[in-house]
């Protein structure tokens, strides 16, 4: 039996393919969680002794239109794994997001602040945090924020190359999170399995910022004029889906866990330059 590693062809289960060479990667092709019908009975068949789910529906604004795709995958086949997981006796995580939360806080949500989503993205993950937990008490369920990675087009990846053709780039100034690298949080969230750490688990790399200060610091790193990038409020920018104004996570089971805090994302985020500006 083997580790299972779902969703392995994004930012975070390309880090766990990376922290786990051992394990069996599995990716949409292998196991459609848009069909949750069919997970349980997949999993039946490779029979895992550890499930790690990093597949999701995280395109934001397009759950706005597409609501139910966004719980199948997000909330009914996290359902199912967590029962086979249950059923099985083997550990279980996945990930879930800051946006289950409203963005209304002054300080840091912990895992007991009560949620409210205010998107169908956030809802789709809150479900999937409910549906496990109902389930397989047994769940970790982590939740994380700002996800980026040397290994995939993210946020990082588009400033870096925004600020390559452009002399000013505009950027969201009035959203504050934690960005968090995609191979901090894989180590961090195995260390907790490992440790049969469950329920609701907080985390992300250190330092609260907004995009705009996540994107001057990327592109300086990247050897361009930190000034081509300007600051603008969120107004400037519509989109289908409303995002937090603050949603910046904390913890208060850092003590039980043994987790170790995962680091400044400014300490890690040089890594992440470096292995994008690699591939431009």
């Amino acid at each position: 039996m083997v580790t299972v590693v779902t969703g392995a062809s994004g930012q975070l289960g390309t880090a766990f393919g990376r922290l786990l060479p051992e394990a069996m990667l599995l990716s949409r092709r292998d196991l459609d969680l848009d069909r949750p019908e069919h997970v349980f009975d997949a999993l039946a068949v490779l029979r895992p002794s550890a499930l790690i789910n990093c597949a999701a529906y995280t395109a934001v604004d397009a759950a706005e239109a597409n609501q139910d795709e966004a719980f199948r995958v997000n909330a009914a086949a996290v359902g199912e794994m967590a029962r086979y997981a249950s059923g099985a006796a083997i550990p279980f995580v996945t990930f879930s997001t800051d946006y289950v939360f409203p963005g209304d806080a002054t300080e840091p949500y912990v895992e007991s602040t009560p949620t409210s989503p205010i998107n169908a993205y956030g809802s789709a993950k809150l479900a999937g945090e409910r549906l496990a937990l109902s389930v397989n008490p047994r769940s970790l369920i982590v939740r994380t924020s700002w996800v980026i990675s040397g290994t995939h087009r993210n946020f990082v990846a588009t400033m870096i190359r925004l600020a390559g053709e452009r002399d000013v780039v505009r950027v969201v100034n009035d959203q504050q999170g934690r960005p968090t690298v995609a191979a901090d949080l894989a180590a961090a969230a195995h260390t907790a399995l490992e440790s049969e750490v469950t329920g609701i688990l907080h985390l992300a790399n250190a330092g609260a910022t907004t995009w705009f200060g996540l994107a001057r610091e990327a592109v300086a790193l990247a050897g361009f004029d930190p000034e081509r990038i300007q600051p603008c409020p969120t107004t400037d920018f519509p989109t289908p889906a409303r995002r937090p104004a603050y949603s910046v996570l904390g913890t208060e089971r850092g003590g039980e866990t043994g987790v170790t805090p995962l680091p400044h994302w400014k300490d890690s985020l040089p890594r992440v330059v470096a292995a994008l500006t690699g591939a431009f």
